[in-house]
């Protein structure tokens, strides 16, 4: 079962706690292949020009233009050359902040994501990463900007079953190069979609 849509105003609040709102929340994308929709598990906050690794650090660029508003919508960015991540942008309309979206299980449409994700060997895998996950639910440049709280758009957000806070993790960023220490990812404990965590080149298991 899906919750309803967000409304723009609860996703209007900084980024830091926009991310502990998102987990458990339920992301959907429509295409002619079909509905896909997954549940977030894992998260990773983003400020503006307070932050380092952020893109806003160095202020409004035609890139990262959607992430300063208004709240609700999709900022996709394209990253080493191959792979498109997907954050959804909060605070108030010109304060640039996101939550990037770095693992989701799929609930609905497993095998439009399968046929879309041949190398992932379980469901588990499908949406496991930012990459994966936009991969899975067939986000793409074309969704950049959409409007998540619009019952018509594409993509939506849609509220899910809350996370208790005993099964709210936190830690470090993954593949930053300033501030990677700031405990700004969060993830649902228990959640066997959870990426690994990587620094230094090294996959380990989140913790």
């Amino acid at each position: 079962m899906t919750g309803r849509l967000f409304k723009r105003e609860e996703l209007a609040i900084d980024p830091v706690d926009l991310a502990r709102v998102l987990l458990g929340s339920v992301l959907e994308c429509a295409s002619p292949a079909g509905v896909v929709r997954a549940r977030l598990v894992e998260v990773e906050a983003y400020r503006g020009e307070d932050d380092p690794a952020s893109h806003c650090y160095r202020g409004r660029t035609a890139r990262n233009t959607v992430m300063w508003g208004p709240a609700g919508h999709l900022y996709v960015y394209f990253v080493y050359g191959m792979h498109f991540c997907a954050n959804v942008v909060g605070r108030e309309d010109g304060e640039a902040g996101a939550v990037l979206l770095r693992a989701a299980e799929i609930t609905e449409g497993a095998d439009v994501a399968r046929s879309r994700r041949k190398a992932a060997r379980t469901d588990v895998e499908l949406a496991r990463g930012p990459a994966r996950l936009t991969s899975a639910l067939g986000i793409g440049p074309q969704h950049n900007g959409a409007d998540l709280v619009d019952p018509h758009s594409p993509v939506r957000l849609l509220t899910g079953e809350e996370v208790p806070a005993e099964r709210v993790r936190s830690g470090p960023r993954v593949g930053v190069a300033a501030a990677m220490d700031t405990p700004w990812r969060f993830w649902i404990d228990d959640s066997p979609a959870v990426s690994l965590y990587r620094r230094g080149g090294r996959a380990r298991p989140a913790k």
